[in-house]
């Protein structure tokens, strides 16, 4: 079963690969890329309240799961700010404005990047992990989030690293090696959760919502409405509505 989360651990993270080899090859519209923001927006927000938040409540109760959804939250926000300011706050944009896009050329900003996609990833991989204890299906609403959020991460990013100079080698050698700790952090979270008691689970499952969440109003939600501008609502209603409807399916 830890294999199986290792390997859904990567799909998700796969999308960053994805997201390179689409900037690497071709220029979206940035109006495209915010869309399937909003989309994985709705997604998310879905998995949050219903996959994550929800179960985290049956296992553990109130107690474990407010403590752990804001102590997320905010260990979330502090290492988001550290790695805002080292040169990643805009990590999740889609890029084709050169105003705005990742400033990329130097080493640190580099490294901000990719520390902050792990940032952003480690919490989805943990979840993903967690959802295989008890022997059932890996949750497809979380692993679609994980993947929708990590697209526009890998689109930004390599067209950054692109303008910057960099060949293909080290793009995808960035990227790759970090869809691999994806897959790692999942099968990392199935081992070392397995015989740990509901509410180390329950507590484990709201970090990972309160650091998704808060991940999302910092960087995903701004670029999407911002590009989307009076159509994000609609759209991340509709990432809302297909989650919700996967999530009673799968129940």
């Amino acid at each position: 079963m830890a294999l199986v989360a290792g390997f859904w651990g990567m799909v998700g993270g796969s999308a960053l690969l994805l997201g390179a080899g689409i900037a690497y090859l071709v220029q979206l519209p940035q109006r495209l890329i915010a869309a399937i923001m909003a989309i994985g927006s709705g997604v998310l927000i879905s998995a949050v309240a219903f996959d994550l938040m929800d179960e985290a409540y049956k296992r553990g109760g109130f107690d474990s799961t407010a403590l752990g959804f804001v102590g997320g939250a905010l260990a979330y926000t502090l290492a988001n700010v550290a790695v805002s300011r080292a040169g990643a706050r805009h990590r999740k944009r889609s890029g084709s404005n050169p105003d705005r896009s990742q400033p990329s050329a130097d080493s640190g900003s580099g490294l901000a990047i990719a520390i902050g996609a792990l940032l952003d990833g480690i919490p989805e991989s943990v979840v993903i992990g967690v959802s295989l204890l008890e022997g059932g299906g890996v949750s497809l609403v979380t692993v679609a989030a994980v993947f929708l959020s990590n697209v526009p991460e890998g689109l930004s990013s390599a067209a950054g690293m692109k303008r910057a100079g960099h060949g293909p080698g080290y793009i995808f050698g960035v990227w790759g090696g970090i869809a691999v700790l994806s897959g790692l952090a999942a099968l990392v979270g199935n081992v070392t959760l397995a015989d740990a008691t509901p509410d180390v689970i329950a507590a484990t499952t709201a970090i990972a919502a309160g650091a998704i969440l808060a991940m999302l109003v910092d960087t995903m939600i701004p670029e999407a409405t911002e590009e989307t501008h009076e159509f994000s609502g609609l759209i991340t209603v509709a990432g809302f509505l297909l989650a919700f409807i996967l999530s009673k399916m799968g129940g």
